[in-house]
């Protein structure tokens, strides 16, 4: 089972400031990511137009396609959970009860904010170790690798943060847990996927 067959609401902020900025900063990060895409499309677009039509050698385009969509990618993180557009298998929470429910996604929460946390702490790190020594891809186009390294403390740590939100939100009862109303149980799940 997963989530339900209508598009689930994103993140509800009910009049909190913190939630209200954590969540625009996930749809930017969401709008800055989708731009990276489309800017690909162009940039690979160009490069076969190149290639194909001028029969003229690229230089930086691979390269620069590569880095772009690995930042679309990191930056994106933080507007799919803030969307809800991760996968949700929600067998086992509509078999718990409400009580059991809560405590099970305060587990997921905190399990996938540690696994961020790593995310974010390696990816600094690695970042700050390029922006340190100054490193670059050793390629033709040879750009400064700290910039794109720079998607993944970014990427992770505005992903972190919407985590934390969301657990907020669950905290202070804005948002019930995993997005299921408290009211719902397996065989409403099996009524409504059979109908």
């Amino acid at each position: 089972m997963t989530g339900p067959s209508h598009g689930t609401a994103p993140a509800q902020h009910g009049g909190n400031i913190f939630l209200r900025i954590v969540g625009f900063l996930s749809v930017l990060s969401g709008v800055i990511s989708a731009s990276l895409i489309v800017i690909s499309v162009g940039v690979t677009c160009q490069m076969i137009f190149i290639r194909f039509v001028l029969n003229g050698s690229t230089v930086w385009q691979t390269e620069g396609v590569t880095y772009m969509m690995i930042a679309a990618t990191m930056l994106g993180l933080p507007y799919v959970q803030y969307l809800r557009g991760h996968v949700n298998v929600d067998l086992l929470p509509l078999m718990l009860p409400v009580g059991a429910r809560k405590g099970l996604a305060y587990i997921v929460m905190l399990m996938t904010l540690a696994v961020s946390g790593v995310m974010l702490w390696n990816g600094y790190h690695f970042w700050h170790e390029a922006w340190d020594w100054g490193e670059t891809s050793n390629t033709p186009w040879n750009p400064k690798l700290w910039v794109p390294y720079l998607a993944l403390p970014l990427g992770f740590g505005l992903y972190a943060l919407q985590l934390l939100a969301d657990t907020w939100a669950m905290a202070r009862d804005v948002e019930p847990p995993f997005g299921i109303d408290p009211d719902a149980s397996l065989t409403d799940a099996l009524a409504e996927r059979s109908e």
